[in-house]
């Protein structure tokens, strides 16, 4: 088999039959947007196929005050990307004395990702991107994939989150919820995915923007859940 087109070894997606060597499906990322607020969250552990490498990754960076993103996929791919599409940010910040919103950012992410993907070497990336609005004060959340797709959403998943949480806040989710409620519907995902994902994934790391900025939210990764 040829090798892939960036120097590594070829990716294979799970649905598609195909094995993913950093297997992003067992990387968890979660986003809810509220009245005033987006939660991120994500999972602590850095792994490779099955192994877990550090148990206590952070797998967000934050592009501007008000807006943070949070990526899963190859470990040299995200990073590489995170930090580029980080930096670019804050020189239009710098530049412009003023902070692209979490809109122009997505777009901006989407059309990188567009380009990678018509390149030689595309990035194997996927991508969670939230923030509040600093002129109206609306939060907003982005999903976007590998393949350059953008989804506007009001709350998202990617890995295998995907599976066992898009039911819950399909049943729980309220455009208008509160922060505390937020954390909640976070806590009944956690649960889930401790009950029935087949690894360890080290507990979440979670993350608040508001108007004031981003700040990161204290979560209880060490209790006890019972089986279903």
């Amino acid at each position: 088999m040829a090798p892939h087109s960036n120097g590594t070894s070829p990716h294979w997606s799970l649905k598609s039959g195909v094995h993913q060597q950093g297997c992003p499906e067992l990387q968890v990322l979660l986003g809810i947007t509220g009245k005033d607020f987006t939660l991120i969250a994500a999972s602590k552990a850095a792994m490779r196929g099955a192994t877990i490498l550090k148990a206590a990754d952070d797998k967000t960076r934050q592009l501007n005050k008000n807006t943070l993103m949070a990526f899963s996929g190859e470990a040299g791919d995200t990073v590489q990307f995170a930090e580029y599409i980080q930096a670019n940010a804050q020189l239009y910040s710098m530049r412009n004395e003023t902070d692209l919103s979490p809109s122009a950012l997505a777009n901006f992410v989407r059309g990188e990702l567009a380009s990678s993907l018509r390149s030689r070497k595309p990035y194997n990336v996927n991508l969670l991107l939230g923030g509040v609005d600093p002129i109206t004060d609306k939060p907003s959340l982005y999903w976007l994939d590998y393949l350059a797709s953008l989804a506007p959403v009001p709350y998202a998943a990617h890995g295998y989150a995907q599976y066992y949480c898009l039911s819950i806040l399909d049943k729980h989710h309220q455009p208008d919820i509160t922060l505390e409620r937020g954390m909640e519907l976070l806590n009944l995902c956690a649960d889930e995915l401790k009950r029935r994902l087949p690894i360890d994934f080290k507990g979440l790391v979670v993350k608040a923007v508001t108007k004031d900025g981003t700040v990161e939210m204290p979560f209880d990764n060490d209790r006890i859940v019972k089986s279903a």
